[in-house]
């Protein structure tokens, strides 16, 4: 298969999508080989401990949570743990399958878990293929309520005060009572005919929960009773078939200060006023992958896995490199002087993000690493396809 077609089923592709991806005049674009580094930091492995069987190869943004002086993480079939964060000793587990064996949707492992961790007000927050959307008591792991979404559940639920909020795979933001699960609203969304798998998981600031839609758009749903109170396209679709005018924000928007930051799949990176949403500069960028921030710089890992550094305040590019090219880039996240993103080959890399090379790396998981490396104080929390969770630091 082409490895243009990898990069599609990286970021979960429909059926439609991936039918298309067999046509011969796909060109082939090769996935970059590792090769030596002038390494400068020596990042390593400090603590590690395996949570069921993972994701394997199925797309999945389960991703650990760190909160309450525990480690919380979860893999596909049902199995959550909570690690002390000081020992790395388990807490507690719990098995979804077992919870809702009687529940037709979570039967033989049906729970199929895909969106969390979120750890939030004493609780934790999954939700799955099926629809279901869980809360957990995040100091002994008791299940306190759960609910059947509109839709399936692919992104992290969202958390603002007294609501949390989920984005289906059926174009609805809805919202539930954050302690006992009662539906409060849905707000409904376009969804064009075919869309990039996943979905963006809600910011939330102001009063607003501000979210990315499938048809190229920012939109800002009040918290109090699920009304749009702006709505600003960052793409316009065109093109002469459904492939071309695939224009998703498949992502977390990015709030720093009076400004929003969003990126959609094959369309542009741009600046919103927060306020209004009107857009202060666009620049052409593909990518399903979350932004990540630190002094002026934006940094991007784009569709095809190139990285790139953006002066914020006016999209300009300060760097890029491609070393990484087509080796299924997790997002990116900043740690100290560095930015950090995980491969397919369970690598996690160290970039100097003032200059974008590469100084430092560390195999994790050989089963590959999928999802955004969590930042907590000196650690990096990365979680494996196999299921293996750990820790790296820098000596």
């Amino acid at each position: 298969m082409k490895s243009w077609c990898k990069n599609l089923l990286a970021a979960g592709l429909s059926l439609a999508m991936l039918s298309a991806c067999s046509s011969s005049d796909v060109e082939d674009e090769p996935v970059s080989e590792l090769t030596a580094i002038q390494a400068t930091v020596f990042p390593e492995v400090s603590w590690s401990a395996s949570v069921g069987d993972g994701v394997g190869d199925y797309y999945s943004r389960l991703a650990p949570a760190v909160r309450y002086g525990k480690i919380f993480a979860a893999d596909r079939y049902g199995e959550v743990t909570a690690f002390d964060e000081a020992t790395g000793e388990r807490v507690w587990t719990k098995d979804f399958s077992e919870e809702f064996r009687d529940n037709a949707l979570a039967k033989n492992k049906g729970a199929r878990i895909a969106a969390g961790v979120t750890a939030a007000r004493n609780k934790v927050f999954l939700g799955g293929e099926s629809g279901l959307l869980a809360a957990l008591n995040a100091e002994d792991g008791q299940v306190l309520w759960h609910v059947i979404a509109g839709g399936e559940l692919l992104s992290a639920p969202t958390v603002a005060d007294d609501v949390v909020v989920v984005s289906t795979s059926s174009g609805s933001l809805e919202a539930f009572n954050v302690d006992t699960g009662a539906k409060l609203w849905v707000y409904e969304m376009q969804l064009p005919n075919l869309t990039l798998r996943g979905t963006g998981s809600a910011a939330y600031e102001a009063g607003g929960f501000f979210i990315g839609t499938a048809d190229g758009k920012v939109a800002v749903v009040i918290k109090n009773n699920g009304q749009a109170a702006w709505e600003q396209a960052i793409y316009n679709p065109t093109g002469g078939n459904e492939f071309t005018r695939m224009a998703d924000v498949d992502m977390t928007p990015l709030i720093l200060g009076d400004n929003l930051y969003a990126v959609s799949y094959n369309g542009n990176l741009v600046s919103m006023e927060l306020r209004t949403g009107r857009v202060v500069w666009t620049r052409k960028y593909s990518s399903f992958n979350e932004l990540a921030s630190a002094g002026l710089s934006l940094f991007l890992v784009d569709d095809h896995s190139r990285i790139y550094s953006v002066d914020k305040r006016n999209g300009l590019e300060l760097w890029s490199n491609s070393e990484l090219a087509n080796r299924t880039l997790t997002s990116p996240a900043v740690y100290k002087d560095y930015l950090v993103v995980g491969d397919f080959e369970g690598y996690l890399h160290f970039i100097d993000r003032s200059t974008g090379t590469i100084v430092g790396r560390v195999q994790v998981d050989s089963s590959g690493l999928y999802s955004q490396p969590l930042v907590v104080d000196d650690k990096i929390y990365v979680q494996g396809r196999s299921g293996k969770l750990a820790v790296v630091t820098l000596p």
